[in-house]
């Protein structure tokens, strides 16, 4: 993957996306950084200039707004120069499901899916026409586990795993490269916007360490990273049991079971 290429990060003014801008900057990568909180973008796009003399361009967007969504799009479609996409921004609700509101979970869902999924709609013709470039999907270890409770949350995160690696597939072999991102709890703004107290969680993965982890797995083009995972062969093993029920799926046979 060419050095030159640009690289535009969703969710950059502050935890995961302002690492990954960090890295990638360190890499020598140009930047494009969008983020609601324009103060915050511009105080690290010009921290990450002048640190790493790379150019760093500013976008001011919430992207659960159809209008400003659609200028990070065009953004996409249009600048050639940018090659990696980092789907980064996102969001999460505290309280049960019959709790949260309508319109909250609706934002949350605009957020989390619908916001990346045209994020990646914008980039992926552009980048599989000219055979290279990388989409970055953070998704959660909460997206393999509804028995932890924050059902519309993981929904979004599980939708993120599955298309990245619908994408990947159908992607990489036109020189796309696609990687879904798992953390688990991270230290990052997450938390205390959707409500929930960090202190009560006993164990939380820094930013830094996350980042530096879902780029070694970047490197070597995996798929799917876990940075949390300590044995990578439970993935592995998760995988090749996924690849045994389907093989026992037959669309034209009802099971034994629900036969009367």
């Amino acid at each position: 993957m060419s050095i030159s290429e640009t690289v535009l990060i969703t969710g950059a003014s502050t935890g995961i996306g302002a690492t990954y801008a960090e890295r990638f900057a360190q890499r020598g990568h140009n930047l494009v950084l969008v983020a609601r909180d324009k103060s915050r973008l511009d105080a690290l796009s010009a921290r990450l200039r002048e640190k790493y003399s790379v150019v760093v361009d500013v976008v001011q967007a919430d992207l659960t707004q159809t209008s400003e969504l659609a200028t990070v799009e065009a953004r996409l479609r249009e600048d050639a120069r940018i090659g990696i996409l980092v789907n980064n921004a996102g969001a999460a609700q505290s309280g049960s499901f019959v709790d949260q509101s309508t319109d909250s979970v609706a934002s949350l869902v605009a957020l989390n899916t619908t916001a990346l999924v045209r994020l990646s709609s914008a980039i992926a013709p552009r980048l599989a026409q000219a055979g290279s470039g990388a989409i970055i999907n953070i998704s959660s270890v909460v997206g393999l586990a509804p028995e932890y409770g924050m059902a519309v949350y993981g929904a979004t995160k599980a939708f993120v795993l599955f298309l990245s690696q619908g994408l990947n597939l159908e992607l990489s072999p036109k020189g796309v490269y696609v990687q879904a991102v798992l953390p688990a709890a991270t230290r990052t703004e997450i938390w205390e916007r959707g409500g929930y107290d960090i202190n009560t969680i006993s164990e939380i993965m820094e930013v830094a360490d996350l980042v530096d982890a879902a780029l070694v797995g970047f490197d070597r083009r995996e798929p799917v990273t876990i940075p949390p995972l300590q044995e990578g062969a439970r993935w592995d093993a998760l995988q090749a049991a996924r690849q045994g029920l389907l093989s026992d799926i037959r669309q034209s046979a009802v099971a034994e079971r629900y036969k009367n």
